[in-house]
């Protein structure tokens, strides 16, 4: 799939997740057939603040390479500024927020509150395609809610301001994360502009994907939800759109060893302490649907260190196997 001038070796995107994406998921998801790798969104606003932890969110690895990085605002002179400062920091991509659908996003007019103001959408679009060389892409769902489904419409003025491609996700702000995701939208905007569009929403398995695929006609997919704590999906798909056998999932040990060096990843980027609290909500994802999880999901909250991660890293996977796992 071609991005402006980029070309991607494989159609399969991450989805931006707060809280997830952060550089060593999306460097261990590149590893495992990812063909971009996008950030979690990253304030325009704090970057013109010089805010440092904001400036920290633009890190890029090497080994994650294609990367997007995702801003959100809804100033267009301070988008076309905070796109200028991510492209000198090495982006290969510049994403656009107008997915969120949080509170405090949406009442800031960010987000997914830009569904209602497609004008302005168009203008700030513009502006950062004219203040980068690097493609520009934006993400946005079905509208805002089921009485005003506009993604063709936000598509199309997408594509006129010179935006690379759209990913769509195919719920509406109102249905946040719940409900079915429509295809059917998804299907619509790639009948509407000539531009990429990336599918998004209820892609769990990698017949989800192939679906979403035939029906949608897409010429990506992006996954968010199915791949946290699960980045084996990229792998699994990219066999798939190859003709190739699909691998089974991997054994309970493989899951967990990688749960281990996710952490070291993130003790190397930023240091114990954080990394083993921001560990906690990773590792809830990779036990999912495993025996005992909910158990040893508290109990892995409570640790502190990567020597106590560890230790219960290993005690679980004692348990687990009794129970077949």
């Amino acid at each position: 799939m071609q991005i402006g001038t980029l070309k991607l070796d494989v159609p399969l995107l991450l989805a931006p997740m707060a809280g997830i994406t952060d550089l060593p998921f999306r460097v261990i998801c590149r590893e495992l057939g990812c063909g971009m790798t996008v950030s979690e969104m990253v304030s325009a606003k704090g970057l013109l603040y010089k805010n440092v932890k904001t400036f920290d969110m633009l890190r890029i690895d090497p080994g994650e390479r294609p990367t997007a990085i995702q801003l959100f605002g809804s100033v267009p002179a301070e988008l076309a500024e905070a796109a200028r400062i991510v492209a000198g920091n090495g982006a290969d991509v510049i994403d656009f927020n107008m997915g969120c659908p949080v509170p405090k996003v949406v009442n800031n007019g960010e987000g997914s509150a830009l569904m209602k103001n497609p004008q302005l959408a168009y203008e700030i679009l513009a502006r950062m395609t004219d203040a980068v060389s690097v493609p520009v892409t934006v993400k946005f769902r079905a509208g805002w809610d089921s009485e005003h489904i506009n993604a063709e419409e936000i598509a199309v003025l997408a594509e006129k301001a010179g935006v690379a491609a759209v990913a769509v996700h195919g719920r509406t702000r109102e249905q946040f994360y719940n409900g079915r995701a429509d295809w059917q939208v998804i299907a619509r905007v790639k009948a509407a502009v000539k531009i990429p569009v990336i599918g998004n929403g209820d892609i769990l398995t990698v017949a989800d994907g192939q679906r979403m695929l035939a029906e949608t006609g897409c010429d990506g997919l992006m996954l968010g939800r199915g791949a946290d704590g699960n980045p084996w999906l990229f792998s699994r798909l990219q066999a798939a759109l190859s003709g190739l056998p699909v691998p089974q999932e991997p054994p309970l040990k493989e899951k967990l060893a990688l749960a281990l060096r996710h952490l070291e990843m993130l003790i190397e980027y930023k240091n114990e302490s954080v990394a083993v609290k921001e560990m906690r909500r990773h590792i809830g994802a990779y036990l999912k649907g495993m025996p005992k999880a909910a158990e040893y999901r508290g109990r892995f909250h409570q640790t502190e260190t990567y020597a106590d991660f560890k230790k219960l890293l290993a005690e679980y996977i004692e348990v687990a196997e009794k129970f077949g796992a």
